[in-house]
């Protein structure tokens, strides 16, 4: 009998003390935690088994207890793993997000990349209001919940997961006087096959500039994209297709694409941006390519150099005015980003080029550039550890300067429009209380060669989950 209670009491402490360990475990961390004290107690036990005196004849049933109780924790234990690791590949129970760019993505479109498998569910918003100052014209203050988007992803298995954004823009989309509307903006299937060659197929970002791929609102300054970003490249640029996307080396990376092509049909004296396909019964008479490639150097931590091209015939088979036209469309931009303890740079430049532009201009009664291009760069400094140090939140003045002209060459025998050739002076106030929600308040001044442009202020948030 003196062998019998220590032992039948620490087993029935160990089991004890499980069970209270078990009590609402908050991640999948606290999980395996239990599952390690477990496997513990089960090795304490059996070494306590070990070290007891063999039975006698006279006293068999009390050691007999002993193993039984191992095995029964043994076997809970195995169990317990066993459903942790379901419920750690299906989800049930998520770690704490880990906002990381992944595969050229906003941080929280990347979240599916993050799990081990089934649904990854993420998202963001951004509100403004927008005042119009001096000369408005018919321009009227406005106060807009511009995009509510929902990230859905599904991670079948270690090589194929399918990913998407789902955005309504202006709050609604009832009612004749409003402009809001649900898109999908983009929808792909991911295939990994080797870190250096992966394929992407289905409705896909453009991989132009920095806005195209991300373009969630903690990660871009100001309330407004950049109008470079708008007018020249047309974000956010998406197009039905198919492509490679990897490292070369682990400081560059490259994305090519095949897409359908634009329609120029929609081309304007504003630009291309009217000519997406944004895979809604788009027409693919004409297809485009699109390459981007990034180079991290590892000797200058926080710099990306890169650029990316986009080419291919617009026509799309249209009859403009009675003439057919390839309307070859070509569009090249560099950039470079710096992030520097507080400090965040980019500057970014773009050309394009639109062939057949005389035939287009006379088909549409308006002149439409057969070359454009536009540039910006900006600055911000996180002002907060100078005041606050060791603090998580973020507060960046910041300026932006931009300059553009979608009809910087006019075709022969068609007028300019100076109203297209554009400056832009921006500067603003960038506050983050934590990393995943964003403030701003910014002003614009617009100037043109030829004509008023009102200048606007605006206010606004912006977040991630």
């Amino acid at each position: 009998m003196k062998l019998k209670s220590p032992i039948l009491f620490s087993t029935l402490f160990a089991i004890s003390t499980s069970a209270i360990a078990l009590d609402k475990p908050k991640t999948m961390e606290d999980m395996w935690k239990i599952i390690e004290a477990q496997q513990q107690q089960i090795d304490a036990m059996k070494a306590k088994l070990a070290a007891a005196p063999a039975a006698t004849a006279a006293s068999p049933a009390p050691v007999a207890a002993t193993p039984t109780a191992v095995k029964t924790l043994e076997r809970k234990t195995d169990v317990l793993s066993q459903e942790v690791e379901k419920l750690r590949t299906n989800l049930t129970i998520p770690d704490e997000a880990k906002y990381k760019s992944a595969y050229g993505l906003g941080p929280a479109a990347s979240k599916v990349y993050q799990v081990g498998k089934g649904l990854s569910i993420g998202g963001y918003g951004e509100g403004s209001y927008q005042t119009v100052t001096g000369d408005k014209g018919s321009k009227k203050d406005t106060v807009d919940l511009k995009r509510l988007v929902l990230y859905a992803g599904y991670k079948f298995s270690e090589r194929i997961l399918f990913n998407s954004e789902i955005e309504f823009e202006h709050g609604t989309t009832g009612g004749s006087a409003q402009n809001g509307e649900v898109s999908v903006e983009f929808a792909a299937l991911d295939f990994f096959i080797d870190p250096i060659a992966n394929v992407r197929a289905g409705l896909v970002l453009m991989p132009m500039g920095f806005i195209n791929q991300i373009h969630e609102p903690p990660f871009f300054f100001g309330n407004n994209r950049p109008e470079v970003e708008r007018r020249i490249i047309p974000s956010t640029w998406r197009e039905m297709g198919v492509g490679l996307f990897g490292q070369i080396t682990p400081n560059l990376t490259y994305t090519t694409y095949l897409v359908n092509g634009l329609n120029a049909d929609d081309f304007s004296s504003s630009g291309i941006r009217s000519g997406r396909g944004s895979g809604s019964e788009a027409k693919a008479e004409d297809f485009g390519y699109v390459a981007r490639m990034d180079y991290t150097p590892a000797q200058i931590p926080g710099v990306t150099l890169g650029g990316s091209a986009y080419v291919g015939n617009s026509g799309q088979g249209t009859d403009f005015g009675g003439r057919k036209a390839d309307v070859f469309t070509q569009l090249y931009e560099g950039h470079v980003q710096v992030k520097y303890h507080g400090l965040e740079f980019r500057t970014l430049g773009s050309w394009g080029h639109i062939g057949d532009a005389d035939i287009l201009s006379a088909a549409a009664g308006q002149t439409i550039g057969s070359e454009n291009y536009g540039w910006y760069s900006e600055v911000g400094y996180d002002v907060l550890p100078l005041l606050i140090p060791d603090t998580l939140q973020y507060l960046a003045p910041f300026f932006r300067y931009e300059q553009m002209d979608t009809i910087a060459s006019a075709p022969t025998g068609f007028a300019d429009d100076f109203s297209q050739d554009r400056k832009i002076y921006q500067f603003g106030l960038q506050y983050k209380p934590i990393p995943n929600v964003v403030i701003k308040a910014d002003y614009r001044n617009f100037t043109a060669k030829k004509g008023d442009l009102p200048d606007d202020f605006n206010l606004g948030f912006g977040f991630i989950f």
